[in-house]
């Protein structure tokens, strides 16, 4: 075991003493958090541009900027408006008639101008903005038409409007969450997407390390540890636990950076280390084993990355696995990320516990025990006929 724990530490001090490292595994972590997490969710409130004036548009731009995380911004000509969601400035725009209030008094038709960009952020405020046009305008649509059609004066019409409507029973929304414990405020935004990035650059980590293992092969150390009074089985599962603790210190980096600088609750600490404990094992028997099947450091590196990314991005790492349909939802099981990342949003969404991580926990280690006993053997017997 002095033998094992030796080799695993030197593994990790190597790890340490690379400088590039300090970009990759300490600063680009942080940075796409920092990135994403703005882009997704961290701002407080969405901007969306009103162009208009008159007392419906007011009631319209009062009922929209009373909405959660939406700001009303006043925009005094159309053209402006338009480019400044082409631009990005509002996530969306609205322009009403000139006279509209005039308009809808007189019973006429009157047509509003929504503007939004083709993508998804152009569609996501379309029932926000049909709500609030819809609450300013109900009463006084209804008080038009029936001014037009009995003759009488629009003020009148449109008191007997809001007198019936008072009389109205209501109809109300009972919203239940089923979320065990519901949800954290802070999982959107920062939080929505420290988990992703945790496991993706733990399993990323523990996958570049095998350069490492692939340079020692090359340069005769392992051949030369294996001429000194130890056997071949120590030299595995000592470069296995290097392989680890590399993964596993990645893992912890992030957990305590992002806790310390975006203030993201992980939950359970136990439940955090065993969920992200046996990750770390999965992403370290990868490692090994690519680092025991390749005998150049350049194409262990580039097919790590490349495994890496494209792995991480059918388990969810790169959009939401509530994105996904549900066939890729099914293939996302094969790999091991959606399961640690399930397992992630159990404690960070629902504040789940030890005995709630412990099925993907289950799952993980079953991933790194096949893992683990190919690399082995693999890495065995390379070093053996070395």
């Amino acid at each position: 075991m002095t033998k094992v724990l030796a080799i695993g530490l030197n593994n990790l001090k190597r790890f340490l003493r690379d400088r590039s490292n300090y970009f990759f595994a300490l600063l680009l972590p942080i940075g796409l958090i920092f990135i994403t997490g703005v882009t997704f969710g961290a701002q407080t409130r969405a901007r969306i541009a009103v162009h208009g004036d008159g007392r419906l548009v007011e009631r319209f731009a009062a009922a929209l900027d009373g909405r959660e995380g939406l700001e009303v911004v006043r925009v005094p000509d159309e053209a402006g408006l338009r480019e400044g969601v082409e631009r990005g400035g509002y996530v969306v725009g609205v322009a009403f008639p000139t006279g509209l209030d005039d308009l809808v008094a007189g019973g006429a038709s009157a047509e509003v101008a929504y503007y939004g960009q083709a993508g998804g952020t152009g569609q996501n405020y379309r029932l926000d903005v049909q709500a609030a046009l819809e609450s300013a305008t109900a009463d006084a649509l209804a008080a038009g038409h029936l001014a037009r059609r009995t003759g009488e004066p629009f003020a009148e019409a449109l008191g007997a409007v809001r007198e019936a409507a008072a009389r109205v029973p209501e109809l109300s929304l009972d919203t239940v969450i089923v979320d065990a414990g519901g949800a954290r405020r802070n999982y959107l935004g920062f939080g929505l997407v420290s988990a992703a990035e945790l496991v993706l650059f733990v399993f990323l980590t523990g996958l570049t390390s095998a350069t490492n293992l692939v340079e020692s092969r090359k340069l005769g150390v392992t051949r030369r540890m294996l001429a000194s009074p130890t056997g071949s089985l120590t030299i595995v599962v000592g470069e296995g636990l290097g392989r680890f603790l590399v993964a596993l210190f990645q893992g912890m980096y992030v957990v305590v950076a992002s806790n310390l600088v975006f203030g993201v609750e992980w939950g359970a600490p136990l439940a955090v280390l065993v969920l992200l404990g046996a990750f770390s094992a999965v992403a370290a028997g990868a490692g090994m084993l690519i680092g025991s099947v390749f005998s150049s450091a350049q194409q262990a590196g580039g097919v790590s990355v490349m495994l890496g990314l494209v792995l991480a991005a059918l388990g969810g790492c790169m959009v939401p696995l509530e994105l996904f349909g549900r066939t890729m939802r099914e293939v996302a099981k094969v790999v091991p990320h959606s399961w640690a990342l399930e397992g992630f949003n159990v404690l960070v969404r629902q504040e789940g516990g030890l005995g709630a991580v412990l099925p993907y926990v289950g799952v993980l280690l079953g991933f790194a025990v096949v893992l683990f006993a190919l690399a082995g053997w693999r890495l065995r017997a390379a070093i053996t006929q070395a």
